[in-house]
């Protein structure tokens, strides 16, 4: 290593070291909501921790408990490490999940209150450390809400079952305590990571912030191996090894999941990609052939888009995409498909879709983006722009063509003419019933 590589990695490493300080924090540049909601999330975490304490007496088998979750999910970190970190860095912006609820909420069940969060502490700086070096209060902030979310599953299962707490109740009543705790557990931290989000991405849409289904699906799943796990601990000890072989198979399934969908997705918009978009028109056109059912298709393009990247640059263009992505999939059906072909192309697949309500679906489109004013970030600071219009192709099957490629072709055809007949409208190919030529 050269003389300066070594000087250039040892300011990287005084600056990594300088960002466990918290007053190096960039929580304190946050808008004043994210930071008072923060701020607040803390205190009351810090306010609950002290007064648990002491609320349970801690044995020594307690101590080895903890030290087997502890070491648990340190193993289960490392061996997943990888897989992980690519799953972080795609869930930017909406609630990211993991398995970690595997351990936490064991401990949460077994573990006495103090060793509890000792837990979950241990856990979230091995994760910091080993996976991907967010900034350190958002670690910190994810941390408390995972006590705050065990303090309630603790208080749901100990009114439930009294004097079982900590540990694993029997019976029917003892399970459904542990649901009960494990419902409280997800909802408390569920409710507070959202929060979060949506406070520090108010531009945001909200669905963003509320994250998948299947996401959730993942978190049932971990809490129920955590159930499990905590019900190993005091019977079968040894059986947990067998728990951690089996997170390990699921965080691959995880990965598949999430690389299928990237490969599907565009990266700037969300929306389906090109090669996704045309793999689904196939099959919709297939099911139109079969069934002699009309399938429309529109292809939509930005008007003088270019001037806009070029006077803002591409960053206020990607914001402006972003925001047209949104508005079509607010207009379009549940069953319709909006992809992005291109720069500012899109397709809107339509099925059983009628000639005349194809242009009327585009003549709402049209309107919906003319009304569109979305904040853009430029060299001069925030700019609103609200002069984005579009033109739009319709071309709907069987009037426009009897293949696939022949009703894109004229799709695009039709969007073309649009453009040639001033922009900002939209053109119906020929053999369509309907054709709205007018701004």
């Amino acid at each position: 290593m050269s003389i300066r590589h070594r000087l250039a990695h040892r300011r990287l490493r005084r600056r990594n070291d300088a960002a466990w300080f918290p007053t190096r924090w960039a929580m304190w540049t946050q808008p004043r909501p994210v930071l008072g909601f923060v701020l607040a999330v803390e205190l009351i975490t810090f306010l609950v921790v002290g007064a648990t304490v002491n609320l349970v007496a801690v044995t020594g088998s307690d101590w080895i408990r903890l030290l087997v979750l502890v070491a648990g999910s340190a193993i289960h970190l490392e061996a997943a490490r990888d897989i992980e970190r690519l799953r972080k860095v795609g869930a930017e912006g909406i609630p990211y999940v993991n398995l970690k609820g595997m351990w936490t909420f064991a401990g949460i069940l077994i573990l006495p209150p103090p060793l509890a969060v000792l837990l979950i502490v241990s856990t979230y700086v091995h994760s910091w450390l080993r996976v991907r070096r967010v900034p350190p209060y958002r670690s910190v902030f994810t941390a408390t809400t995972l006590i705050l979310a065990g303090a309630a599953g603790a208080v749901a299962m100990a009114t439930i079952r009294p004097g079982v707490y900590p540990g694993y109740p029997s019976g029917p009543i003892g399970l459904v305590a542990v649901v009960a705790a494990g419902l409280a557990y997800w909802f408390v931290n569920y409710v507070l990571v959202a929060g979060a989000i949506m406070l520090s991405n108010p531009d945001s849409p909200g669905r963003n912030a509320l994250g998948r289904l299947s996401d959730q699906l993942i978190v049932a799943g971990s809490l129920g191996l955590g159930v499990a796990t905590a019900a190993l601990l005091l019977s079968q000890p040894w059986a947990v090894a067998v728990l951690l072989l089996t997170i390990l198979g699921l965080h691959r399934a995880l990965l598949v999941d999430q690389f299928q969908a990237a490969s599907r997705t565009d990266p700037k918009t969300g929306l389906a990609n090109a090669a996704f978009w045309h793999e689904i028109a196939r099959r919709e056109f297939a099911g139109a052939e079969r069934t002699n059912t009309p399938l429309g298709v529109l292809y939509l393009d930005l008007d003088h888009f270019k001037i806009l990247n070029d006077t803002y640059g591409h960053r206020a263009g990607d914001e402006a995409l972003k925001a047209v992505a949104d508005e079509l999939r607010k207009e379009v059906r549940d069953n319709d498909l909006v992809g992005r072909l291109g720069g500012e192309e899109f397709a809107i697949l339509l099925p059983r879709t009628p000639a005349a309500d194809a242009a009327l679906a585009a003549e709402r489109i049209r309107r919906r983006i003319a009304g569109l004013a979305v904040t853009i970030t430029t060299a001069g600071g925030p700019l609103l722009c609200d002069t984005i219009t579009c033109s739009i192709g319709a071309a709907t099957y069987p009037d426009s063509g009897t293949t696939l490629d022949e009703l894109q072709i004229a799709a695009d055809l039709a969007m073309y003419h649009a453009k040639d007949l001033g922009r900002n409208r939209v053109v119906s190919a020929p053999g369509n019933d309907s054709e709205l030529p007018t701004a």
